[in-house]
């Protein structure tokens, strides 16, 4: 009898270590999102670039490959992805390449062959690429955002189609420009289809010059970056014609009034504006390469040289030669409102900065630096510059301590994982991914226990996440 009670209790001890066994191993293989990047692979005959996709883990940050990725981005050169529609659809915006091959294209030697693909994403966050592709109204697409409800998709063309389009819908004397593709999202397969520009339609088309109606929405020339902030769409651009892509040189800021039920752009035609520091005093500034708007904040990244005096910032007084960050307040029609807080440094190791990432409390910023080396592996330049905010100033920003954390070589993208505890960069130079682990009360970004980088196929240039897991 002693000898039964003894079984059964060494019976329910092994089952209480598998039940214990069995949730540590569910914890521990917990998938709270995926991460997805887009690449330039052109191993293939096809020449297409490729989408990378990993499984996050929950307890420790780290990376493992989903099953069947990377598969073909549906295009060449893939710079842009956009999930949408509670994450069911991703589209990945391939530019294509020159008549030389490649992806510098110019208004003379135009990128052909530029479409957005369309992902279903499935379980385990497996992408099935659909057979149609999409294409924009205009010539060398470079940028893809989707509006907040996930309705619409607009794409930013460097070159709009039409010179004579460009005088009607702008005014003036202008002969060339830009413009953004409009597509509504058919919310039950995600297919796109272009919204008509109700401003210049057949019954007020000023000539037979260009088709009408127009089935894009021209923007000043030279446009190097957009967002949408705040409901309304805000477009950089430069003085100066840029001749290569990335494009940089940003220094105006047109703002748009969007339609969220139509998908509708409106344009004032005197609503350009200079970008200035807002300090004292304050000045012209801005030779912005991106763009990005966060909680009601817009943020404009300069990769050009500051000087910081102490008498008129919280900074200590010196050169910081490796750029700036403009913050600004989004007022009525879009107009942006240069914050008193002046300039905010990059730090002074580092340079180029290329995005920006604010977490999801609203109490820490990073940047990542590309650096200026454009092809060592290793690059002292790159790197994330840290920040916190202000608690009684939300548009002034200081350094964390330590300001600056390792990554890997020219990083191209940022982001923040579902559960806010990892921070990921892909570096374009070492075609690899870091990854960090996020100090809440701090801001440091600690090194992850073990793995903390993971190779890539081909140079990465943009990188999303997916908190949908179900």
């Amino acid at each position: 009898m002693r000898f039964r009670k003894f079984g059964k209790a060494v019976l329910i001890g092994a089952l209480s270590l598998g039940v214990v066994f069995g949730v540590t191993s569910c914890v521990e293989s917990y998938t709270v999102g995926y991460l997805y990047v887009t690449g330039t692979e052109t191993a293939g005959t096809d020449n297409n670039g490729i989408v990378s996709g990993f499984k996050i883990d929950h307890n420790t940050g780290r990376l493992t490959r989903i099953n069947g990725l990377p598969v073909s981005s549906g295009g060449a050169n893939p710079v842009r992805a956009v999930l949408v529609t509670s994450s069911r659809f991703l589209y990945v915006l391939n530019r294509g390449v020159n008549a030389e091959g490649n992806g510098d294209c110019t208004t003379t030697d135009p990128c052909t062959g530029a479409n957005i693909t369309e992902f279903i994403v499935g379980g385990n966050g497996i992408l099935t690429q659909e057979d149609q592709a999409f294409y924009t109204e205009g010539i060398n697409p470079f940028r893809l955002i989707s509006d907040a409800s996930g309705s619409f998709l607009l794409a930013l063309d460097h070159d709009a189609p039409s010179s004579a389009a460009c005088q009607a819908a702008l005014g003036g004397s202008v002969t060339s420009c830009g413009d953004v593709t409009v597509f509504a999202i058919n919310q039950t397969t995600g297919r796109l289809s272009v919204v008509q520009n109700e401003a210049v339609t057949s019954a007020n088309c000023p000539s037979a010059t260009f088709p009408c109606p127009l089935t894009y929405f021209p923007v000043p020339a030279n446009p190097v970056d957009f967002v949408m902030a705040v409901g309304d769409l805000l477009t950089l651009t430069a003085a100066n014609p840029q001749t290569s892509f990335p494009y940089s040189g940003g220094g105006i800021v047109w703002p748009y009034a969007y339609s969220s039920s139509s998908g509708q752009l409106t344009i004032s035609i005197n609503s350009a504006q200079p970008l200035t520091d807002g300090g004292t005093p304050s000045g012209l500034v801005g030779e912005g390469n991106s763009i990005i708007s966060a909680d009601g904040i817009v943020y404009v990244l300069d990769n050009e040289p500051v000087t910081i005096s102490s008498s008129d910032s919280i900074f200590t007084a010196g050169t910081y030669p490796g750029g700036q960050i403009l913050a600004y307040s989004v007022t009525s029609n879009g107009a942006l409102d240069a914050e008193t807080s002046g300039i905010i440094p990059d730090e002074s190791d580092l340079s180029n900065p290329i995005q920006l990432l604010v977490e999801k409390t609203d109490k820490y910023v990073y940047v990542a630096n590309q650096g200026n080396n454009t092809t060592a592996t290793n690059n002292p330049n790159s790197g994330i510059a840290a920040y916190y905010i202000e608690s009684t100033n939300p548009y002034q920003l200081n350094f964390v301590t330590p300001a600056t954390f390792g990554s890997g070589s020219g990083p191209q993208c940022i982001v923040e994982d579902p559960s806010s505890q990892f921070i990921y960069e892909a570096n374009q130079y070492d075609s690899s991914i870091t990854g960090r682990v996020l100090d809440p009360t701090s801001g440091n970004l600690d090194a992850m226990h073990g793995t903390e980088t993971w190779s890539l196929q081909g140079q990465p240039t943009w990188c999303l996440v997916d908190g949908r897991t179900g």
